[in-house]
């Protein structure tokens, strides 16, 4: 199987990353991205549509028909947000997503960038892992040939990308002469090339978790250090 792929929030540090895997693997046939913004990148398996409002996608359901996978990248950071407005912006917008696209490509693997600490029971004390583990429970719910979610802890950029988050840039300054000790726990550490192979290859093999850990995303990426 040739994997025809949609990924969302490839403007993003993990999107980019998960693109770039994509356009290099062979077994990935073509990728279309739905962005705000313009990536301004050409490739013969790349093709993007642009959304103003995620939540108004009328003008491009034609193009979400015939795709056997679905990346969904799209986020932001809960700092400095009420819990109404970051769950309009992490849940509602992915659920308005993810059910838009099941009329139109239902038998694909929808994979899910969430995050470690996410709490599924939505009981706990931090509102984004609430959110979060909200968000998770109701797309595992929907009837796609596969759901995946994607909780990583440290992700390390490669390939040259950087984070649209300052604070975030900042952080991997400082953290980088610590990066080779870092990198000896799988358990909490991962990068954004292991994390578009691992998306690759749960899109193509399945894997035997519905929730992938940083330690299940090194593993089923192909790359899972010995330390």
């Amino acid at each position: 199987m040739k994997i025809r792929a949609i990924i969302t929030g490839a403007t993003g540090m993990v999107g980019k990353g998960v693109l770039l895997e994509c356009l290099d693997d062979p077994r990935v046939e073509s990728v279309l991205l739905v962005n705000r913004q313009l990536l301004e990148m050409t490739h013969p398996k790349l093709r993007e549509v642009l959304v103003k409002d995620f939540f108004e996608l009328s003008a491009i359901e034609a193009d979400l028909t015939g795709y056997n996978a679905c990346y969904f990248c799209l986020g932001v950071s809960s700092a400095g947000m009420s819990e109404a407005a970051y769950s309009r912006t992490t849940h509602d917008l992915t659920l308005h997503f993810a059910t838009t696209l099941l009329t139109h490509s239902p038998d694909l693997t929808f994979c899910y960038v969430s995050g470690a600490g996410t709490d599924s029971s939505t009981q706990g004390s931090s509102m984004w892992a609430r959110v979060k583990g909200h968000t998770e429970n109701r797309l595992l719910a929907l009837p796609f040939r596969a759901v995946y979610m994607f909780r990583p802890a440290f992700i390390q950029p490669q390939r040259g990308i950087r984070s649209k988050t300052r604070l975030y840039n900042l952080l991997y300054m400082v953290l980088a002469p610590l990066q080779p000790l870092i990198s000896k726990y799988p358990r909490y550490y991962t990068t954004t090339s292991r994390m578009g192979q691992a998306m690759i290859n749960v899109a193509l093999n399945g894997y035997s978790k519905k929730v992938l850990e940083s330690e299940d995303i090194n593993k089923t990426s192909g790359e899972v250090s010995n330390n």
